[in-house]
């Protein structure tokens, strides 16, 4: 029995066993309706029920199934029947991010250190970044950031994440900005201030501390937000592993020629308008003054956020502070220093915030890779910012930076601007 006769068999049940259909005899001629009246239709009686739809019998059920599953098992081996496969689109999604500022320093040495930040009087692009990224199939997906300048093009990310690893791990490989502290990870447009802090820069270059390698990252089963994250990448590059390789470019002949580094980042929700973020960390590898020398940089960050959702507001509160101790060891001895900043960012209005930061860096006579720095250092900037709408933000930035080591200090002034279109995710927290 195929689905027609099924069809077939339900419409004949459906008339009741109880009356007959009336014949159609073609020799009688159809009444005249045009001239009689029609009687008016017979009233249902009150109590009347619709007549019973007759139960089909057992055999009849078993015949039923026995079709339907033959005509299951046409469909199942039918092509045309079979579902379309699954495939991932090949468009991927695409966010440019323009950065740009005009700049004013009181003297030509204004000792920026940041690969991005505005660095001569007039006009300074700052960076165009191209990001791409897209889930490549359920186990992985790709990203990569490419940072435009007057210069050229460079690659400043460019990794594939998994995505379904088990025990609630998750690797990265490629080109990435290690996970060291706070700031490190992040890109221009993520920056409450035009500039990066001098601490990046000086321990581990102007593009932040990235190289070619691979992640591992651990999310544990703590009673609070507990997330571990080791990581070995290349040692070398002047702009991105200064206190480590730099650009001595030393050969990898051993494991030990790598820069490892290790972090642990925790979250706490103090209550439902506070928020607390912490993270340790700590990085290693050989540097440039020999095969057996090495440096050792260790970190402490704090971000605490306020922003109410218990009641309707605008109003933002952030404090983030970041600390970083270098050991390194050269062929002359042991040479240590301490750099860090700390700041306040208010956000007052929808789109108006400003803030304030404070930086400072001791000194080391006789260090080869900071010559000039032989004494302590001091930065205060303050900065206001309007947002116009997501996809753009104005800002106008001074600061006063005081290296003890010069008579005199300097003085700068940026007008920021930021333009973003395309797809761009959520900034972390």
């Amino acid at each position: 029995m195929n689905r027609v006769a099924i069809i077939l068999w339900i419409l004949i049940s459906a008339v009741p066993r109880g009356g007959q259909a009336q014949p159609i005899d073609a020799g009688v001629p159809a009444p005249d309706t045009a001239k009689s009246e029609p009687e008016p239709p017979p009233e249902p009686a009150a109590d009347a029920a619709p007549p019973a739809k007759p139960e089909p019998t057992a055999a009849e059920l078993a015949e039923i199934e026995a079709a339907l599953g033959s005509d299951a098992s046409e469909a199942a081996a039918s092509p045309r029947a079979a579902a379309p496969p699954v495939v991932s689109s090949f468009n991927p999604d695409i966010g440019v991010v323009l950065d740009l500022a005009a700049g004013w320093f009181s003297q030509d040495e204004n000792l920026q250190t940041g690969g991005h930040d505005p660095t001569k009087n007039g006009f300074n692009l700052q960076q165009l970044e191209l990001s791409i990224g897209k889930a490549v199939d359920p186990y992985f997906r790709f990203d990569s950031n490419l940072a435009f300048s007057q210069e050229g093009v460079e690659i400043e990310e460019a990794y594939a994440t998994t995505l379904a690893l088990p025990a609630n791990l998750q690797v990265r490989a490629g080109q990435f900005l290690t996970r060291f502290g706070r700031l490190n990870p992040t890109h221009v447009h993520a920056w409450d201030f035009v500039d990066q802090p001098f601490a990046i820069g000086r321990v581990f270059g102007g593009e932040g501390n990235r190289g070619l390698g691979v992640e591992v990252s651990y999310l544990t089963p703590a009673p609070f937000f507990l997330e571990l994250v080791g990581s070995v990448t290349d040692a070398n590059g002047e702009g991105s592993a200064r206190s480590f390789g730099g650009a001595a470019d030393l050969p990898v002949e051993t494991p030990r020629d790598f820069e490892g580094m290790v972090a642990a980042k925790e979250f706490f929700e103090l209550s439902d308008d506070w928020s607390l973020a912490l993270g340790q960390s700590v990085a290693t590898g050989p540097n440039g003054t020999g095969r057996d020398t090495r440096t050792n940089v260790m970190g402490v960050d704090l971000y605490l956020k306020y922003r109410p959702i218990t009641f309707a507001s605008d109003t933002i509160v952030a404090v983030q502070s970041e600390w970083l101790y270098r050991r390194r060891q050269t062929p002359a001895g042991v040479l240590t220093d301490a750099t860090g900043y700390a700041y306040v960012f208010w956000r007052f209005a929808k789109r108006w915030g400003t803030a304030a930061r404070y930086e400072v860096g001791t000194g080391n006579a006789g260090d080869d890779l900071d010559p000039a720095w032989v004494d302590d250092r001091h930065r205060v900037s303050v900065n206001l910012t309007f947002w116009p709408t997501e996809f753009s933000r104005l800002r106008l930035q001074g600061s006063v930076d005081d290296p003890t080591w010069q008579a005199n200090p300097i003085w700068a002034a940026f007008l920021a601007a930021e333009f973003t279109v395309g797809a761009h995710g959520a900034h972390k927290f």
